[in-house]
């Protein structure tokens, strides 16, 4: 083990040898090379740094003094990108001992212009040009104009509208779909709001939905408008498929006096798809075959085809059997008043 006296004896013995190293001759001549190297190193960034290179920067931009009755309908870039040209050292400069200011844009020297105010890049140049030396050349600006739309409180009601897709798994489907809200505010100038319909959500493509989904979805972006809410909460429910028969009689529309429809089968089996939650509540009372005397006339043959004429509006894939029956025309006595 060291105790105290052993360790002040190895950190002497050490400083010793790193002193005799650095006054050796062989220190000196590394020293001195490092010296030369370093020289050189300075000389070749000074004559690199004085060509002409060119690289891209952030510039924030402010749109002040909005009144508060003021909304805009449109996104104001928050920074454009300017690309630039001139010697390295300017441009190590800008990199890293300068920031650039805001670019400032007063609302009260456009508000003459109308709802929808583009600002030139003439105008967006000089504004950069003021902050950067004079031998810096602006190659690109991007977005090299710029434009905002706003109104004065003008907005209405809109109803939310789906604008994605929604692919229910197999076996199930949609038995509905909730918005919350079911209408925003939609800001924008007059002429925007006079065409406008209803807000859409944010295109989207959901398959195999196999349980109740809620999500939170953006709504479509309109140039000139702006939604509050932003967004919406959307809740969609689903059903499995079942199965099920119900027993339906054929029944004869508008036959002459005197003359009944008889089908053979009276009665035909009606197999449809219902949602679970609807399952028990349908009967054969929800669907009705009818046959026209029309339709009798117009057969060919000894079969007489049906069609399911009315159904709930939650059933589907419907089908009847037989899809085809025996039939006559029984002739009545009718009794004159």
């Amino acid at each position: 083990m060291f105790d105290v006296k052993n360790i002040k004896r190895y950190y002497r013995l050490g400083l010793r040898k790193i002193r005799t190293f650095l006054l050796s001759d062989k220190c000196r001549e590394c020293l001195v090379f490092l010296f030369f190297v370093l020289v050189s190193f300075c000389f070749w960034m000074l004559q690199t740094l004085d060509e002409s290179y060119q690289t891209e920067f952030k510039v924030p931009l402010r749109l002040k003094n909005v009144p508060k009755e003021v909304v805009l309908t449109s996104d104001f870039p928050s920074e454009v990108r300017i690309r630039v040209e001139d010697r390295g050292t300017v441009l190590l400069n800008y990199m890293l001992g300068r920031t650039f200011f805001p670019i400032s844009f007063d609302f009260n020297d456009y508000k003459d212009e109308g709802t929808h105010v583009h600002i030139s890049s003439s105008d967006l140049t000089k504004k950069i040009a003021a902050q950067l030396n004079v031998s810096t050349k602006v190659l690109a600006i991007r977005p090299d104009t710029l434009d905002f739309i706003y109104t004065q409180a003008k907005a209405k009601k809109v109803p939310v509208k789906l604008a994605g897709t929604i692919q229910p798994d197999r076996q199930y489907y949609i038995s509905k779909i909730d918005f919350s809200p079911d209408s925003v505010m939609a800001y924008a100038p007059q002429e925007i709001l006079d065409t406008l319909k209803a807000a859409y959500t944010e295109n989207f493509f959901w398959e195999n939905i196999s349980d109740t989904l809620k999500k939170r979805v953006g709504m479509n972006k309109v140039k000139g408008v702006k939604f509050i809410p932003a967004y919406n909460d959307l809740s969609v429910y689903v059903d499995m498929y079942s199965e099920k028969t119900v027993d339906v009689p054929v029944v004869g529309i508008n036959f002459p006096a005197g003359k009944v429809l008889r089908t053979f089968p009276s009665k035909v089996q009606v197999t449809f798809q219902v949602g679970l939650r609807h399952f028990k509540d349908v009967s054969s009372d929800d669907f009705f075959i009818g046959v026209t005397y029309e339709d009798v006339l117009r057969t060919q043959g000894d079969k007489l085809p049906l069609v399911v004429k009315g159904s709930p509006d939650f059933v589907s894939h419907v089908r009847v059997v037989p899809s085809s029956v025996d039939y006559l025309i029984e002739q009545q006595t009718v009794e004159e008043d």
